[in-house]
């Protein structure tokens, strides 16, 4: 499919209302249990041609704002076990394209963490655009992806006396986005 008609679209500029956005994580934790988790988002841009598959998506997420409710272990993901947000401040994502599958659209593209980069396919749910009480024209949307943390050197784990791991290798990253058109 080359293009796909979306009720609402148009063409413009989108920057994110990181009020109204959120980027959470769920890790397996001790192989029985998940541990769920937020991130601060910094920016995100689409730039939306006529043609919705041809947008891109640049998103940049702030990790030391990393909150998974402990203090300790927000510390410890901070730190070079894990994020070394002191080199790497910041989870990036430029868009390579969009395709639909089925009845599924996807958002292709590359994710950077800890100055690693690997391909990387969210399927989105998009819920649709109205206009807010002040004018602007908004949209909103989810999205999904599981990564392998390993891939992007993320790899301190401990060893259980019951066997298996602390920590799961695969991580559930969840968009909620809500953007506005930029006016010219």
């Amino acid at each position: 499919m080359t293009s796909i008609d979306i009720p609402g679209y148009r063409p413009g500029t989108w920057v994110l209302d990181p009020s109204h956005s959120e980027v959470t994580f769920s890790v397996r934790h001790m192989m029985i249990s998940k541990v769920r988790g937020t991130f601060g988002v910094k920016n995100a841009t689409l730039i939306a041609p006529e043609n919705p598959l041809e947008a891109k998506v640049e998103a940049s997420v702030d990790v030391t704002s990393v909150d998974t409710n402990d203090e300790g272990r927000d510390a410890h993901l901070r730190s070079a076990d894990f994020f070394d947000t002191e080199n790497f401040p910041t989870m990036e994502f430029i868009s390579t394209g969009a395709r639909v599958k089925g009845d599924e659209l996807f958002v292709d593209g590359d994710l950077t963490i800890r100055g690693i980069t690997k391909p990387v396919s969210f399927e989105l749910d998009f819920g649709g655009f109205g206009t807010d009480p002040y004018g602007n024209y908004k949209a909103g949307a989810s999205a999904k992806t599981v990564i392998n943390r390993e891939d992007f050197g993320l790899t301190w784990n401990a060893a259980l006396e019951t066997g298996g791991v602390l920590v799961g290798k695969d991580i559930t990253i969840n968009l909620d986005l809500q953007g506005a058109l930029q006016q010219d």
